[in-house]
């Protein structure tokens, strides 16, 4: 009987695992975020060709813009954007948690001499 659960416990216990490693991060998100008070939204898509992942953020004000230093690991995708905000580029870093649908972080960036950090959410679209 103790062979029987713990079989069991292993089985079960190892699907968890891989359901994690299977973590996809390609695909169309629609993100949410608070900066202040105001609410704004972002489109960050992801494609992959063969084993190299590429992105671009869309605002609703600028579009396209390639993200740099894109990666993958352990469920988190780690990248970086550059938003053009009247005459300044302002370098945003994000680090985000994939969950099956659903991505969830932060994202950082300095504007004004200061440090800056912010919430963000996503889904992904469905096709």
């Amino acid at each position: 009987m103790k062979a029987i659960i713990s079989a069991v416990l292993v089985l079960g216990l190892g699907s968890f695992a891989r359901a994690e490693d299977k973590a996809n991060p390609v695909g169309t998100w629609k993100c949410e975020y608070s900066i202040g008070d105001q609410k704004r939204t972002a489109e960050l898509v992801v494609t992959k060709d063969g084993d190299k992942l590429a992105g671009v953020m869309n605002w609703p004000d600028q579009k396209d813009v390639k993200v740099k230093d894109l990666k993958f690991k352990d469920g988190e995708l780690s990248f970086s954007a550059v938003r053009k905000f009247m005459d300044n580029e302002i370098a945003i870093d994000y680090k985000l948690k994939v969950e099956g649908d659903k991505i969830k972080g932060k994202a950082a960036t300095e504007f004004g001499g200061e440090k800056r950090e912010f919430d963000i959410e996503g889904k992904r679209e469905k096709k």
